[in-house]
C-alpha cells in the first residue's frame, strides 16, 4: 500500500529486498482509510506514479506485477497467480 507518507527511495527499496529474498510477484495498491478511526491517507499517488513503479519493478526482475490506485492482493488473485505461474514456465524453459 501507498499513499501513507512513504518516499518513492523507500518503495524502491522494499522492491530491492523483496527481490533478494526471491519473491517475484507484488501488488501495489493506493491505501483508502476505511474508517474514521484509522490513519488518514498522507496523499493520493497518481496513476502515472504506479505505471512508474510497475516499470521499476518490472527492470529489477519481478515476474508478476499489479500496480494501480485500486489495487488489492485479493481481488483477481487467480488470474493474476496465472500469470505468475505462466511467467515462471517460461522462464524456466529459457534455462
Amino acid at each position: 500500500m501507498v499513499g501513507l507518507g512513504e518516499t518513492r527511495n523507500e518503495v524502491l527499496q522494499v522492491m530491492d529486498d523483496m527481490r533478494s529474498a526471491g519473491i517475484d510477484f507484488i501488488t501495489i495498491g493506493q491505501y483508502l482509510q476505511p474508517t474514521p478511526k484509522h490513519v488518514g491517507i498522507d496523499r493520493f499517488v497518481t496513476p502515472d506514479e504506479f505505471a512508474d513503479y510497475r516499470a521499476m519493478a518490472k527492470a529489477k526482475g519481478f515476474l508478476m506485477v499489479a500496480a494501480t490506485p485500486l489495487t488489492r492482493s485479493s481481488h483477481h488473485a487467480d488470474r493474476d497467480f496465472a500469470e505468475l505461474r505462466a511467467a515462471r514456465q517460461k522462464l524456466t524453459a529459457a534455462e
